[in-house]
């Protein structure tokens, strides 16, 4: 008898960060949760050089200790994963899509723990496990780098109506913070990522979707070691989820845009 652990994925298989996914990685293959085993298999299946990502181990066969998640992680090249969760199952998942970038956010992370302690946490450390939670990365194709600056004024109804034509064409959206996964799983007006832009060749919608991730990896890791981007205040840009053309079933007409809640204005600072 099958599990149906992966109803919701399976509903949610036709929006675009779901179908990304699948198309990635052959989770059918699972009759249950994948958890850390199934996670090893896919990194081993997957992953030219499987040294590039840790292991996945189960958290309740790792030894209660007084070390932090991102110190054991750094320490031991271990991603402890609790079962039968769906977040962290898509925290594997983006680690087999974006190995070195997400080493390199645990290297940042271990950096100021050893500088500055566990605790307060450093401005730093909290832009990354915002990143790492609510991350989505936006790659525009050379010569459409417009739309980012629209979006980073939030010009929504240019962007995703006047423009929609262009997404997954010359604008590639990738959901990398693994809380906003397993929220789409169950989508809610109000579901908001933190993006960040990346400038890519012409031509990268013709690549192969694990082409394409290797990319971003490769540019995310040197966009984020070459700079202080997540020392800095306010890193990254608002994005409504539900937006992007192809995560919502309910967003292909002109009026699910009106929604000024949810799409909301730049707000204009009044200066006295």
């Amino acid at each position: 008898m099958t599990s149906n652990w992966n109803a919701p994925l399976v509903a949610q298989q036709t929006t675009l960060p779901f179908a990304q996914l699948t198309g990635l990685f052959n989770l059918e293959q699972f009759t249950q949760w994948p958890n850390a085993l199934g996670l090893n298999q896919l990194k081993n299946q997957i992953l030219a050089d499987s040294l590039i990502c840790p292991d996945f181990v189960c958290q309740s066969q790792l030894i209660e200790s007084d070390e932090y998640y991102e110190q054991t992680i750094y320490q031991h090249k271990r991603v402890p994963t609790r079962a039968d969760s769906w977040h962290d199952l898509f925290n594997g998942l983006i680690w087999l899509q974006f190995p070195k970038t997400k080493a390199l956010l645990n290297q940042q992370h271990i950096e100021d723990i050893n500088q500055y302690g566990l605790n307060p946490r450093t401005l730093r450390r909290n832009n990354l496990t915002h990143f790492d939670e609510c991350g989505v990365i936006l790659a525009v194709e050379e010569g459409f780098e417009f739309l980012l600056e629209a979006l980073s004024q939030h010009q929504w109804h240019s962007v995703f109506v006047v423009h929609r034509a262009l997404w997954s064409e010359k604008i590639h959206s990738v959901v990398f913070g693994h809380a906003n996964l397993e929220m789409l799983l169950h989508p809610f007006i109000g579901l908001t990522g933190k993006w960040l832009g990346l400038t890519v060749d012409s031509g990268f919608s013709q690549l192969p979707c694990n082409q394409q991730r290797s990319v971003l990896d490769d540019k995310l890791f040197r966009q984020i070691s070459q700079s202080n981007l997540f020392g800095q205040k306010k890193p990254l840009f608002p994005i409504p989820l539900l937006g992007i053309p192809g995560y919502y079933r309910e967003n292909k007409q002109d009026a699910f845009y009106q929604n000024t809640d949810y799409f909301r204005p730049k707000s204009v600072l009044l200066v006295k």
